[in-house]
């Protein structure tokens, strides 16, 4: 028998198999050619230039950067692949001791156990791999359905492993009578409560502002809202196709800044005045605490944290202006009773009405509500009242609340 502890510390594996891994890195190294010959191409037009009229000019030079955007998007591809292809982890197959605990603890709960493996990933997460399939059988407790879900074994194996642990994101709701891999993952150490609060332009139907939440990966929440210039479907259409944009770039791995030129880049193209709009990306990484905030055209951001407020501004315009434009980026580490409050831009024209957006921080630092909902509504309405109950543009608060797992949120 080996023993856990007989396992060599650097026993990694490769997450791809050989074949696979060559063909993602073939696949990289092409994307990368791809983008020399295009980077090549635009240094031999980049020489002084036969005489020519303006508008033969203008075509030359908007050639020029549609190539230069395109080298910068094969070579963000060809690092994904790379860094897929190469991904490690640290395997290590449980003892045959507490391979039995653990299949005995199982049984009993109607799953039978084939495998167990504990990995541990290159950022230091530590992930359970369960082979294991629904013995169809009742459970033990009279009354129950023998339907089993991964958040059931997910409690089971915690007590056992002493760890809290939860399935990934991508894992299946249950169990079936196939033996199928399962991930479980420790639980991070912050959960996340979410609220919004919106009001559509005064005579439209629609409001023009769209927004997200979604899950990343287990552990990370992605903040998205933007801000569609006007008012009205139009608005809303184009604000929706930048929120659909920004989240299938951000799940395909693309980063922050490459996803937002790409997205600046197809509106920019269009010439079209009419589709302009903000983006705001909050991405929080419930391990770890940080927080980092990409910022295009968009309102301020705060931070509360108790009576403290933190204001984060952008000076940048929105998308669709440029061809190329630089997306401000700031980062944040949040604590345990924090909250994130972001807001479009109609929400400050209506401040500007009143007294004017230099007192919201003194009116979320004084706010004493906990619910994220009520922060959001309670900004919504002061908002309103500075307006005189006119809505004049469209407004959305989404206010994002942040708590240590080990602490104490009865009063939510």
């Amino acid at each position: 028998m080996r023993k856990q502890e007989e396992i060599r510390e650097d026993d990694r594996i490769e997450i791809i198999p050989e074949y696979g891994r060559q063909k993602l890195l073939t696949y990289a190294e092409s994307f990368r050619d791809l983008a020399d010959l295009f980077e090549e191409e635009d240094e031999e037009q980049g020489q002084p230039p036969e005489p020519m009229d303006r508008q033969a000019y203008l075509w030359q030079r908007k050639l020029q950067e549609n190539q230069e955007f395109l080298a910068e998007h094969l070579k963000e591809m060809a690092h994904i692949l790379a860094k897929v292809a190469r991904e490690t982890c640290r395997c290590r197959p449980m003892g045959e001791r507490r391979f039995k605990q653990m299949s005995k603890l199982l049984r009993e709960s109607g799953i039978q156990l084939k495998n167990f493996f504990e990995m541990e990933h290159e950022d230091g997460h530590r992930e359970i791999s369960l082979t294991m399939r629904n013995l169809g059988e009742k459970r033990i407790r009279s009354g129950e359905s023998e339907h089993i879900s991964t958040e059931d074994v997910a409690d089971f194996i915690s007590v056992a492993m002493n760890t809290r642990l939860c399935p990934t994101k991508n894992s299946p709701m249950y169990l079936t009578r196939d033996y199928n891999t399962y991930f479980f993952l420790e639980e991070p150490p912050y959960h996340l409560l979410t609220g919004f609060a919106k009001a559509v332009k005064e005579g439209e139907k629609v409001s023009g502002d769209n927004y997200s939440f979604y899950e990343a990966d287990t552990g990370k929440l992605v903040v998205i809202l933007s801000d569609g210039m006007g008012s009205g479907e139009m608005a809303c259409r184009n604000s929706g196709r930048v929120i659909e944009m920004a989240e299938r770039l951000l799940e395909a791995g693309f980063s922050k800044e490459t996803a937002v030129q790409m997205i600046n880049g197809a509106l920019a193209a269009t010439g079209q005045e009419q589709i302009l709009s903000t983006l705001d990306i909050c991405s929080m990484d419930l391990y770890t605490g940080e927080c980092e905030f990409v910022k295009v055209g968009a309102a301020c951001t705060y931070i509360k944290r108790g009576r403290l407020v933190d204001r984060l501004s952008a000076q940048n315009l929105p998308l669709g202006v440029f061809q190329q434009m630089e997306p401000e980026v700031m980062s944040r580490t949040l604590q345990s009773g924090d909250y994130v409050i972001m807001l479009s831009d109609g929400v400050l024209d209506a401040l500007s009405q009143g007294l004017g957006e230099e007192v919201l921080p003194e009116i979320i630092g004084r706010m004493e509500y906990t619910n994220p909902n009520e922060i959001a509504n309670q900004i919504l309405a002061y908002c309103i009242k500075q307006s005189k109950g006119q809505i004049r543009d469209d407004m959305t608060v989404l206010v994002t609340g942040i708590w240590d797992q080990a602490g104490d949120d009865s009063s939510l």
